[in-house]
This record gives C-alpha cells, structure tokens and sequence, in this order.
C-alpha cells in the first residue's frame, strides 16, 4: 500500500519528453516548443509611423500651438509599405501613412488631429509635443538575433503570430503521447452492443479519452476485454503499441480480477498496487521498458481521479509540458466534512471566489459510482489522511479542475 506522495514520485520518476516532430504553424495552438526560437529579422525592419499624419523635424515644431502654428512645406505623401528617399530638410514635412518608414531626416510624427492641411503644398502645425513621438523604432518589437522563446514554450495563438512574423511556417514541437484504452469486464456493454438490463454501459472509455485528450494525449479506444486472461491477452498485445497504456477495471481482488497477474505475465514490472487514496484506492501502476501502465479502478469516479492524480501528470511530461500538475489553492469550507484516518480523501467540489478568498463546498453524494457528482465539480477537496472533523470554517487544500467557471456576466471595467 502506498501513499499518494509516495505512488506519484514513482509514476513520475524519470518521466520525460518524448521525441519531436516537425509541425505547421497552423496546428501549433497548445503544442509545446521543442527548439529555441531566435529571431531572424529586426521588427520593424525600420523605424516607421505609428499614426497617420506627418513626419517633421522636432526642432522646427517644438514651439507650435494654436496661437502660433507652424507652416511647413510637404514634400512627399509617404503611404504604408513604400520606402521613402526623401532626406527632410528644415522647413519640410511629408504625409506619412500609419506603418510607414520614416524618412531620412526626419526625427518626430505629428498626428492629423494636431494639424491642419486645407489646401496646397503646406501644412500647419498646433502642436509639436515630444521629440521622437509616435515612431515606432527598427527593433523595437524584437531584433534579430534574439532569443524569442526556450524550448518548453506552450504555444498559443499569439505564439502563433510571432512565427509567422518571423517567416516561421513551420516548428518543432514535441511529440503527443499516443494513449491506449482498454476497458475490462464481462458486466460492460458498449455503446454499439445491444442493450441488456444486466450490464452497464461503458462510460470510462469515453471518459479516459477526453481526460487524454485535454492532457495533451492522443487516445486510442481499443474496446472492451472481457473477464479471461486470453481476451485480456489479445488486446493488452494491441495496447503495448502506444506510448501510454491505460486499462479500467480487473485491479482489485475479485475472482476474475486478472489485470494486474496479465500485465505481469506480459513483461509489465508492476512498481506498486493500491494507494492510501479515495476514491480510486485499486491502482496499480507498471512499466514495459519505458512506456507507463496504469491499471485504472472500474469505478467511474475512481477511474477519473486516479487518471487526475497520476496518469494526467505524466502524459503531460511526455508532451513537453513543464507544467505537469493541476493548480492547488488554499479554501474554506463552507459546510462540515469528515475523514477517516488512513486514507487521502478527494472530494469532488465546487470553488467560488468571493469577497478575496476560495470557498468550497462538496458537490453531494460521494459514492465512486456517481459520476454526475464528477460532472458538477469544478475541483477535488483534499482531505488529508491524518482524518478527523473538518468543520465549516476551516482552510483546505483544493485541486482545480479543467472547467473552471471563471467567467462573468458582465465586463467589470
């Protein structure tokens, strides 16, 4: 029997990335980086206007106001995209177009809403503010050369952006892990098969496969194997093709409970069985070589957090991810609980910020069959193994989950 520190540094001792591939940039959103990415280009590539209106030479506008404008002969009309070589003189000024290179000479931008051109070659001035003003300086973004991003970079949309400015089409990215799913029992039907009073539906397969997929992973659904070493046998041989293999159900100490005994038949060196947990206290993890096997509970809520506080964090290594495991906070309880010694109890619950601080209450009947009470949680209450009374009132650790309900109804700015 472990305790969940105890499994969780052994699930993840010696976890690492798998290889990399080569992607396009348009399928990099939520990728992790698997190079370092320097820029290749200045950008700007030269200093240029970041408004419309009219490049000048600060000394010759500094004085201008309303009172007193400033009359300047415009020499160019300068739009976005074309190279200006015009060298500005004292007494001069072009159009310049937001996005424009400024011209040779020229040291300040003067906005159209400060200036008034009715007619002509000329231009009035009423106001010169600050030198340098409203230029955008060659390099200002980045500068060639430099380091943009480590390898371990999340990718997300802005992300996405930068490679493109950068002329990036495609990048290096870490592999995803591939996941098998097996689901075990002669009690499991699934959803093709004939409905039978007698049997209950397969949920876990479906369940483990969004939970791989919001990880990171890509899940492979390998069916149902039903309660005999040979069928177990056949398809745990289809699942050692993947990265990860997770199984559901056949771990505890039922007569037809062979999962663990076939894992090991097949080579898996099993590095522990059971943890001091619940729900989800019939696990057992192993290795084929380098590649986890977590013998999943057949419960569904004990299926979900099992994956939560063990599988999850390790196929998120696999991907890349520095950020392996799900947020933490400190909240209060807003009703009474209790724990028996001896085992972590996660709660399923809900969390709400208010008035500065975490509340959390539970989600209701906690029976490791009621996945309905997994649904309407958006964290895991962590009750420590010590035990005890936990009234209303106290401070307790709280795991996020995915869907967090972080939103508002109204804008609040």
């Amino acid at each position: 029997m472990r305790k969940v520190e105890d499994a969780l540094k052994i699930v993840m001792s010696e976890a690492k990335a798998l290889s990399f591939e080569r992607i396009a940039i348009t399928e990099a959103d939520g990728r992790v980086l698997a190079e370092e990415i320097t820029s290749p280009i200045f950008h700007p590539p030269s200093d240029n206007s970041a408004m419309d209106g009219f490049s000048v030479r600060w000394e010759d506008v500094e004085d201008a106001s309303k009172d007193k404008p400033v009359t300047l002969n415009v020499v160019e009309n300068i739009p976005a995209g074309k190279l200006s070589d015009v060298s500005l003189k004292s007494g001069e000024a072009t159009s310049i177009m937001t996005g424009a290179s400024i011209p040779s000479g020229a040291d300040t931008v003067i906005r159209v809403e400060d200036t008034n051109r009715s007619r002509g070659e000329t231009i009035q001035i009423y106001s010169g503010g600050k030198k340098g003003q409203d230029i955008r300086l060659r390099g200002e973004n980045i500068k060639k050369g430099d380091k943009i991003y480590d390898a371990g970079t999340v990718i997300g949309p802005a992300e996405v952006g930068m490679f493109a400015l950068m002329g990036k089409p495609m990048v290096s990215v870490y592999r995803k892990p591939n996941v098998a799913i097996l689901v075990t029992g002669d009690e499991i039907r699934d959803l093709d098969e004939e409905v039978d009073e007698n049997k209950i539906t397969n949920s876990n397969g479906y369940t483990l496969a969004a939970q791989v997929k919001e990880a990171g992973g890509i899940p492979h659904l390998l069916g149902i194997a039903r309660d005999t070493k040979e069928a177990l046998k056949v398809k745990l041989t289809q699942a050692f093709e993947a990265d990860v293999v997770l199984t559901s159900g056949g771990v505890s100490m039922g007569y037809h409970d062979y999962v663990k005994e076939v894992l090991q038949e097949l080579g898996v060196e099993i590095k522990f069985w059971r943890v001091d947990m619940r729900p989800g206290h019939p696990l057992a993890f192993g290795m084929l070589g380098e590649k986890p096997v977590f013998g999943l509970p057949g419960n569904p809520v004990s299926t979900m957090v099992s994956f939560e506080q063990f599988a999850r964090p390790r196929i998120r290594v696999m991907g890349g991810h520095k950020l392996a495991y799900r947020p933490v906070v400190s909240a209060v309880l807003t009703e009474g609980m209790t724990n028996k010694k001896g085992r972590k109890h996660f709660v399923r619950g809900q969390i709400r910020f208010e008035e500065g601080k975490y509340l959390a209450s539970s989600t209701g009947t906690q029976g490791s069959g009621v996945l309905l009470s997994m649904s309407k949680a958006n964290c895991l209450i962590i009750l420590p193994d010590e035990g005890g009374e936990f009234p209303a009132g106290t401070n307790v650790k709280v795991q996020l989950l995915g869907r967090q309900e972080m939103g508002q109804a109204e804008p609040g700015y």
